[in-house]
């Protein structure tokens, strides 16, 4: 197990440090840049020239990438073009924002789709089976946008039931309560979508798992149906979710940014849209990299996670079976 995740780690590095290099040769060679928002058409040609020494801009590349990079070794996010403000200024709230809202969402999501693809396999094509498909097809074909919007205009303009957008009622910020109510209709989308897939994996592979021998072979011992399910057959059910959880882990930073931008959340979703936007490359260089940790360490979180789900997985063993 050592000698995996010390091979995992390396491999990570080496991930993030090419990540680095593409994120940031492809954001000095999008067109427009930085300059286009700095300077203003009547500049003269030496205050562009002072400008952009001022904002390190007439370095080679090269040499602005290791200057970039020897500041995020220091924990410096580099600052943005307009306003000069620390990118993680920016962007740190926005990731608690997001956290906050993807973590209920999802959290939502596993437990009413794993137990209903589990109970579904047991019951296939039966009511319950049905609406669950029909719920799938809805999560997969239904715009997030033209979701939330309609879920806007009926439960927040029409009923008047709950908040229409934004994270806090103005003069109740950091109250729970008021935070709940806000939550209730992004989460209510986001929900949706994951539920969609959660609830059809589980089901595959469970249907799966049911049909293999070790299952017959322990049914025709006697075993009781529920020992079966739950002991047998869910252990190795769950591996390909555990694989679309690790993957869908990186979402609880990254955030929605179409529900985001529809419910006006504070999270890093929209804040990636807008420094599109503003072309402020280094908030979203920033971005970028977080966003590339996350899915190292979700796919690292959901291989280790095979060996406590299947005992069969050896990880970093001779003769075992590395997933």
């Amino acid at each position: 197990m050592t000698e995996y995740l010390v091979r995992r780690v390396l491999q990570a590095v080496l991930v993030l440090f090419l990540i680095t290099v593409v994120s940031f040769g492809l954001m000095h060679a999008a067109p427009g840049g930085p300059l286009k928002v700095m300077l203003s058409p009547g500049m003269s040609p030496e205050a562009q020239l002072i400008q952009m020494k001022n904002m390190g801009l007439d370095q080679p590349v090269y040499i602005q990438y290791m200057k970039w990079v020897g500041n995020l070794l220091q924990g410096d996010l580099g600052h943005t073009f307009k306003n000069n403000v620390p990118v993680g200024d920016i962007l740190w709230p926005t990731v608690w924002n997001t956290f906050v809202l993807m973590s209920v969402a999802w959290g939502l999501s596993m437990l009413i789709a794993i137990p209903w693809g589990i109970y579904n396999s047991t019951k296939q094509y039966g009511l319950s089976d049905q609406i669950a498909s029909i719920v799938a097809y809805l999560g997969f074909a239904m715009p997030t946008f033209w979701f939330g919007i309609m879920l806007q205009q009926y439960f927040a303009m029409q009923l008047n039931l709950l908040p229409l957008s934004d994270m806090y009622t103005m003069g109740k910020e950091g109250q729970i309560s008021d935070l709940i109510l806000h939550l209730i209709l992004p989460v209510t989308v986001l929900t949706l979508v994951n539920i969609a897939a959660y609830v059809k994996y589980t089901r595959a592979s469970m249907l799966e798992a049911l049909e293999q021998d070790y299952i017959r072979t322990a049914r025709a011992k006697g075993m009781k149906e529920r020992r079966v399910i739950f002991r047998h057959a869910l252990r190795n059910a769950l591996i390909p979710v555990v694989t679309i959880i690790g993957l869908d882990l990186p979402t609880l930073v990254a955030g929605a940014a179409l529900t985001e931008s529809v419910f006006n959340w504070p999270g890093m979703g929209r804040l990636f849209v807008e420094m599109a936007v503003a072309r402020e490359y280094s908030v979203l260089m920033s971005i970028t990299l977080l966003i590339s940790l996350m899915v190292i360490i979700g796919n690292l979180l959901a291989d280790l996670i095979y060996a406590l789900v299947d005992p069969r997985v050896q990880l970093g063993r001779k003769g075992g079976r590395a997933a």
